[in-house]
């Protein structure tokens, strides 16, 4: 029986012994090199080859360490010319795996190969710096997005993503995760980038010049609702601090829109609104003349110069109007809505509550005088007996009379006139006054006088920032400027002609007392800056004889910088000035002892310590100008319950004090109606002014009295 002839060797495995044993040249000539060489080339050729001796190959001439996963088999066939280097043989052996559905992940120093439906649950080279498009590496990369949602770009880049790839959205943080070959991850990189720009929805700010924007804003809503417009995208929002209108959108739409903006921004024809604006603060009949001014400034800059300029003028101020009404307070305006805006907005700026200022002085004025006469006056008259006649006649003190005048009233008998002629003081005088004889009289005054003054004064006044106030305690003092007498002759039956004197004085009353008046200035940082006008005058004592009352006057004219609630002194006066005088005769009054009785002598010592303090004391609220009332009312009223309240001298009255604190019930302030805060163009409520500090007395109230504004 005759055998056939055994087959020949099929063509696929004859290609498989030439390649195995090409492959087994290749490591034949890698085996003795320890470790991969980067400059070697390779040319692999293989056909039908078992995907383990492709990895065998590639662990050897790469170094690398791999683990096969038994699902991994397949025979590989591949085909170059070129020589290839390790590196680019490696990324040959990659494409390979992923033709064949397989993936080589990396964890640590091992490579697994695994089918690519297990890739992406392996770790692998997890958010790189740089994604490589040619390389076929397993990558994870979180992209995040700018402009557009990442739940809209899931479904349009999935069809480009394969099933064993991963691709989801992160929406809280607007961000895509993507796991896939690295060649795959930077095209889809790509496509984001062009698909993630902003639109041409942009903002746009048109300002208006004519028009109210919130009145625009109104009608183009109105309009864009009433067309019906599905699927825009538009939006209009006015701003009333600058009267602009907002605009958000696509290109073509807001050019739509600004287009009818403009449209409806022109002026009138002629008349405008009319508006009546109630003042909380600021003077209505003022204000109404400044804005007056305001109106006319602004019409001639906004105008031409020439005739044509000044008919423009005309013709703006007739069609504006502002008039005040002093009863309610309020303003009567009639103006185009552009320049009622501008008013309006000057109003609001100036009807604002200002600050006030308390400013308490301390004026200390302490003076002290001294005088102190000595000498012996003398006179001789010896006519009768040839003896001749001598006398040292130097009054004593600065006005009091001479030892001629004393000598002239005693010899007149009068004994009141002597009396008065005599100075004051310690007088001695011996003499002989006769018709007939030696006639001679001595007289020896010695005085000494003190007078002290000490003057304290603490006036307060409160007043509003930049407004002057004027405090004045002052008592008007008579001062005679001027006197004369005449005399007239009227003829009676009984006594014939008779002469009647007539006399006549002209008298000046003068203010005697404190005067403060300040002028309080706020900065911007909190100081105050005063204007000062301080006077302080007083009746004096002196321990010299006057003919009329003496005063004394201390005034400080300045301008000064101060905190809040900072003392600062203002000026101060001290002096101190000593006289010494002798009248004596020459050669006698040098005798020691003896040339005492030919002298006189006087000393004064005039000494003045003045000091003015200041303290101003910004008032922001309401309460602390409660604060500082309830203090000075109680300070009042506890010096009127300690020197007062006693029983009168006429039945059933006492003296009167001020009434507790705790007794007074404030007020309550009146709220607002809605028809009210409408008139006035608020519609949020006006907070009552607050009162509550006035019902309760603060705890130094029942101390001993005590100056709270020292």
């Amino acid at each position: 029986m005759n055998h056939p002839p055994p087959n020949p060797p099929s063509r696929r495995v004859r290609s498989a012994v030439l390649a195995s044993l090409c492959l087994a040249a290749g490591l034949a000539l890698a085996a003795p090199l320890p470790a991969p060489d980067a400059d070697r080339r390779i040319t692999p050729n293989f056909k039908d080859i078992d995907l383990g001796q492709i990895v065998d190959a590639v662990s050897k001439l790469t170094g690398k360490n791999f683990i096969i996963d038994p699902r991994v088999k397949a025979q590989v066939t591949m085909m170059s010319s070129t020589p290839m280097s390790p590196d680019a043989f490696y990324e040959a052996f990659l494409a390979i795996l992923q033709v064949h559905g397989f993936v080589a992940v990396q964890s640590g120093s091992v490579y697994k190969i695994v089918p690519d439906a297990n890739a992406r649950t392996l770790p692998a080279v997890d958010l790189p710096d740089h994604v490589s498009s040619v390389s076929d590496e397993i990558v994870t990369q979180v992209v995040a997005l700018r402009s557009v949602s990442a739940a809209q770009l899931v479904p349009i880049l999935r069809p480009l993503m394969p099933q064993y790839g991963h691709l989801a959205a992160y929406p809280a943080a607007n961000v895509l995760i993507l796991s896939d070959h690295a060649n795959n991850v930077a095209r889809l990189l790509k496509v984001i980038d062009r698909i993630d720009r902003s639109s041409d929805d942009e903002f746009e700010v048109q300002r208006l010049e004519h028009a109210s924007a919130v009145e625009i804003v109104r009608v183009v809503n109105q309009l864009a609702q009433a067309g019906g417009e599905q699927g825009s995208t538009a939006k209009l929002i006015a701003d009333e601090r600058t009267n602009s209108v907002l605009l958000s959108g696509e290109k073509n739409q807001r050019l739509r829109f600004r287009a009818l903006i403009a449209h409806l921004d022109t002026p009138i024809e002629k008349g405008g609104g009319t508006t009546v604006r109630y003042l909380h603060y600021a003077d209505a009949e003022k204000l109404a003349q400044k804005l007056k001014e305001q109106v006319q400034a602004t019409t001639a800059s906004t105008t031409t110069g020439g005739a044509g300029g000044a008919q423009a003028v005309g013709s703006a101020e007739k069609n504006v109007s502002i008039w005040a009404e002093p009863t309610t307070n309020a303003l009567v305006m009639t103006a185009p809505p552009k320049l009622m805006r501008q008013l309006n907005d000057v109003i609001d700026r100036l009807d604002i509550r200002r600050l006030e200022v308390q400013v308490e002085a301390i004026i200390v004025e302490i003076t002290g005088n001294k005088n102190i006469d000595l000498g012996v006056n003398w006179a001789i008259d010896a006519s009768g007996s040839n003896i001749g006649a001598g006398a040292f006649n130097e009054p004593i003190g600065s006005s009091g009379p001479s030892i001629a005048s004393v000598a002239a009233a005693a010899a007149g008998g009068t004994a009141g006139l002597s009396a008065a002629s005599v100075p004051s003081g310690f007088t001695y005088a011996v003499g002989r006054i006769a018709k007939t004889g030696t006639n001679f009289a001595a007289i020896l005054n010695a005085i000494a006088g003190t007078a002290n003054t000490n003057i304290i004064s603490t006036p307060t006044v409160v007043t509003l920032d930049n407004q002057e106030a004027q405090i004045k305690v002052a008592t008007e003092v008579p001062f005679v400027t001027g006197q004369y007498s005449s005399t007239t002759t009227a003829q009676t039956a009984a006594t014939g002609a008779t002469g009647i004197v007539n006399p006549f004085q002209t008298i000046q009353r003068q203010e005697v007392g404190t005067i403060l008046k300040i002028t309080p200035q706020i900065t911007d940082d909190g100081t105050v800056l005063l204007k000062i006008e301080q006077e302080v005058s007083s009746l004096i004592k002196s321990a010299i004889a006057t003919v009329d009352v003496q005063t004394s006057k201390r005034v400080i004219n300045t301008r000064v910088l101060a905190n809040d609630g900072e003392i600062i002194v203002l000026g101060g006066l001290i002096s101190d000035n000593v006289t010494e005088s002798e009248q004596r005769v020459p050669i006698l009054g040098s005798i020691p002892l003896i040339g005492n009785l030919f002298k006189t002598r006087s000393s004064t010592k005039d000494k003045t310590n003045l000091m003015v303090f200041l303290r101003p004391k910004i008032l922001v609220n309401a309460e602390q100008m409660a604060i500082e009332t309830q203090a000075k009312y109680n300070y009042i009223r506890s010096l009127q319950t300690q020197q007062g309240g006693k029983v009168s001298m006429i039945p059933g009255e006492r003296q009167p004090t001020l009434p507790d604190l705790k007794t007074l019930t404030p007020a309550a302030a009146p709220a607002e109606t809605p028809k009210m805060r409408a008139a006035r163009g608020k519609p949020e409520p006006v907070p009552a002014p607050p009162t509550a500090p006035l019902t309760e007395a603060p705890p130094e109230a029942a101390t001993p009295p005590k100056d709270p504004g020292r």
